[in-house]
């Protein structure tokens, strides 16, 4: 059984990287978890930045996620919100769920916002999808091969992925988050000899191409 961990909202709300993320939630590597709070922020955001998207199909993807990831949403951490210190207090819910959960890492981009010191106490550490990736392909590198399959469009080839990410709106200001190109998920691991090469390239690609902050979340 796969180690748990906690996916936060900046990293479920690109799709490219989302799909990713939920087929490595299939495999022994790993145990995802995300709350209702997550989910809420994630396709809210979406909604507000995306009036082109189908609301119906934004719920049914909500609805997919809960039901493909089994065990997958976390209740019950609420009271312990209050008793986490971090830089912004919007964020404390994240680590109440991974402790709840009895996660050992959250996922995000947001390092900033989830200091290891403030985390130290609580046994958890954040982590960059970059890292958490290359981490899960050093664990076992067919595993990830597997899930980074079914992450991409069937019939489609690496530079048609290209194309069509890169002009994905998922890649467009999300509050208070950075970016991520959708542009990394073209990149197959050329060489399992090679792993930090291939899998860093795999969302590496957006720590150069995202801006660096994007303004303040709205209010719920």
């Amino acid at each position: 059984m796969g180690f748990v961990v906690v996916y936060d909202a900046n990293v479920l709300y690109p799709s490219t990287l989302r799909d990713l993320l939920v087929h490595m939630a299939l495999t022994p590597l790993v145990q995802a978890k995300w709350t209702e709070q997550i989910l809420d922020e994630t396709f809210r955001s979406l909604a507000r930045n995306r009036p082109d998207l189908d609301p119906v199909r934004l719920k049914r993807t909500r609805e997919l996620m809960t039901t493909s990831v089994r065990d997958c949403l976390v209740a019950g951490y609420e009271p312990l919100i209050e008793a986490i210190e971090l830089p912004d207090p919007d964020d404390r819910h994240v680590v109440a769920a991974a402790v709840r959960a009895r996660a050992q890492v959250i996922v995000t981009f947001n390092l900033d916002d989830f200091p290891a010191a403030a985390l130290a106490r609580w046994d958890v550490e954040a982590k960059h999808p970059d890292d958490f990736l290359v981490d899960q392909f050093h664990l076992d590198a067919l595993e990830v091969h597997k899930a980074y399959r079914p992450s991409r469009t069937p019939g489609t080839t690496r530079r048609e992925q290209r194309t069509t990410c890169s002009t994905d709106s998922n890649a467009r200001a999300y509050p208070k988050r950075q970016r991520y190109s959708a542009a990394d998920a073209s990149h197959r691991p050329a060489d399992s000899t090679t792993p930090d090469l291939a899998w860093r390239g795999l969302v590496r690609t957006a720590s150069s191409t995202r801006s660096s902050q994007l303004g303040s979340r709205s209010a719920a």
